[in-house]
């Protein structure tokens, strides 16, 4: 009896199951089926004090998320009534009628939607610069480089407990994410000097490295000149997050509370479409401006395009004359409706900068991020590319080198170098991959190139075999050195072109680099030096090491070390910090221990 019992219960069990699952799916095919016979009522826009975007962009965005789950629905509510302390929002919607710009459908609301994260972040592909044999290729061409990002960007990886791909690493942008003690130029006529040194290799002991330093005049910023700003915030979904829109709003009030009478700033934000938040207002009504940074939200689909054709319409309207002339573009570069093709985006950077207005490309969040673009917009707009991981690195970008983001003192900036093959067998350049020039390029002044900001520092290494030591390439058996020849002391000609930020012609300087003035050892060197070769070293590490031998994370923080005296801001220190992380998290990755 007792066993009728439990089998009639398990019955009714089932039944009971079966009948709710059907009225559930019943009801959900009832809503689905009446979302879908109502349009969205849409809501003038008046006197909106945050960004809102239609919820067709909304409603298109989360149906093109094949992660998302399918039941999953976005909820909407009405937009409440604004009071009359509010703020205006002019909305343009580039490309399309005013008229369908200032009409804006049900605002999202703040109640989370669980999306599966996986991990989207664009990185360009690269290979290593190959070596080079004097006789066959006796001259290197490459333009200047002064972007940090890619350093910040590892740096985040790191701390993250993750182990950066190789294609994030761009040397150069790790070498250049420190400051150099280099000697300052006597006169503004030159904007920049230029120092070399040449030592053996820490990691090779048949190579020497040659060491070349740029260093642009600093300005002050109380003499900075009038500065006109369009701050692109990116107010798409994608950006909601403490670490995107949140850190971004910081980094902006860091940088207005340095702004002047004199300067002029105004806030565009683009999600679905792209609107005015602030017009140009005097850098010293500071809150106001901060005011508008508090109200910015997040939330739909990401146009870039269009934000950025308002930018620089707004840029342009207010330019000043001799004066700084910039939009930064604050975004994660997740670029998903109106110009999304990566070709036409740098295309539409190179036909803007022609008007006078250089573009800063700050990046923020993970997950999603697009490195390749902001990288390559910064390059096509005549600006500088840096990572933001930390308010400490806004602070760095933003407050302390100010001058350095915001103010061009060189544009074009090329560097050539001719090996004299009497002294020079072999030679490599170690990172500026995506920025080496055809020969031909150096002299032509429509070859687009490299910006330095005041107070910059431009630092570059190439590895060399002298003729006689063992180099990475079998020595030629037909190739006559004969030490008989004139310039037999001269290892290189430097030439360096630039143009003025205000000129169209370039200028040339030229150095030779004599093979005496070779330092025998690395320990004698200048902390420029040895700071330069340990950074290249760890960026050279965790790319593969392919042509660092036997060195290791613990000669990079030895050689690093002798530096630290040298470091008013804690960056050396926080390098010997990530150059430890490395070494943990890559040897736990070699044991496949997680």
């Amino acid at each position: 009896m007792h066993n009728i019992y439990k089998k009639t219960a398990l019955v009714l069990a089932i039944a009971s199951i079966t009948a709710c699952s059907q009225y559930k799916q019943e009801t959900n095919t009832n809503t689905q089926d009446n979302d879908n016979k109502h349009e969205v009522e849409l809501v003038e826009l008046e006197e909106l004090d945050k960004v809102i975007v239609t919820s067709s962009h909304i409603s298109s965005r989360i149906s093109s998320q094949k992660t998302l789950p399918k039941k999953a629905k976005l909820p909407r509510t009405r937009l409440p009534t604004l009071g009359t302390n509010q703020p205006e929002v002019k909305s343009n919607l580039v490309g399309h009628s005013r008229g369908a710009a200032e009409s804006l459908a049900y605002y999202p609301t703040t109640q989370p939607i669980s999306i599966p994260t996986t991990n989207t972040e664009n990185y360009n592909h690269f290979k290593d610069n190959q070596v080079k044999l004097v006789q066959n290729d006796p001259v290197s061409t490459f333009s200047i480089d002064v972007d940090t990002g890619a350093y910040s960007n590892v740096r985040r990886m790191l701390n993250q407990g993750i182990v950066p791909p190789h294609n994030a690493i761009r040397v150069e942008e790790f070498i250049n994410y420190f400051n150099y003690d280099y000697p300052s130029p006597n006169t503004t006529e030159q904007p920049f000097s230029i120092t070399t040194e040449l030592a053996p290799s820490p990691w090779n002991q048949d190579t020497k490295l040659l060491h070349i330093g740029i260093q642009g005049y600093e300005v002050d910023n109380t003499q900075r000149p009038a500065t006109n700003l369009v701050f692109l915030v990116d107010v798409s979904g994608s950006m909601n997050s403490p670490n995107k829109l949140g850190l971004l709003k910081s980094s902006f009030k860091l940088l207005t509370k340095n702004l002047t009478k004199n300067d002029k700033v105004a806030i565009v934000v683009y999600a679905g479409a792209a609107g005015t938040v602030l017009d140009s207002t005097a850098g010293d009504k500071k809150s106001k401006i901060l005011q508008a940074l508090n109200k910015l939200n997040a939330g739909g689909s990401t146009n870039g395009s269009a934000g950025i054709n308002l930018a620089y319409q707004i840029a342009e309207e207010n330019f000043i004359k001799d004066g700084v002339n910039r939009v930064i573009i604050a975004t994660d570069g997740d670029f998903n409706v109106g110009t999304t093709n990566f070709e036409q985006l740098k295309e539409l950077a190179e036909q803007k900068r022609e008007t006078g207005v250089s573009l800063t490309t700050l990046g923020f969040g993970s997950g999603n991020y697009n490195d390749a673009l902001m990288e390559q917009l910064a390059d096509a707009g005549n600006g500088n590319y840096a990572y933001i991981d930390t308010l400490k690195e806004a602070n760095k970008v933003l407050v302390e080198e100010m001058s350095s983001t915001l103010m061009t003192i060189a544009k074009d900036v090329k560097i050539q170098i001719e090996f004299n093959p009497l002294i020079v067998s072999q030679y490599r350049l170690i990172g500026y991959e995506n920025r080496i020039l055809n020969n031909e390029d150096f002299n032509n002044d429509k070859i687009d190139a490299g910006e330095i900001g005041a107070g910059h520092t431009v630092t570059a290494l190439y590895e060399i075999v002298l003729n006689g030591d063992q180099g990475w390439i079998e020595p030629l058996k037909y190739q006559s050195t004969d030490e008989s020849k004139p310039y037999s002391n001269e290892l290189a000609t430097l030439k360096v072109r630039y143009k003025q930020p205000d000129s169209n012609t370039s200028k040339l300087i030229v150095n030779t680099i004599n093979n005496k003035h070779i330092i025998s050892d690395i320990a004698n060197t200048s902390n420029n030096f040895k700071l330069s070769a340990a950074v290249a070293g760890f960026g050279q590490l965790l790319r593969g090491g392919k042509m660092t031998q036997n060195f290791s994370y613990d000669d990079i923080k030895n050689l690093a070390k002798q530096t630290i005296k040298d470091d008013d801001f804690g960056y050396r220190g926080e390098f010997l910090q990530l150059v430890s992380l490395a070494k943990s998290l890559t040897n736990v990755q070699a044991n496949n221990v997680e």
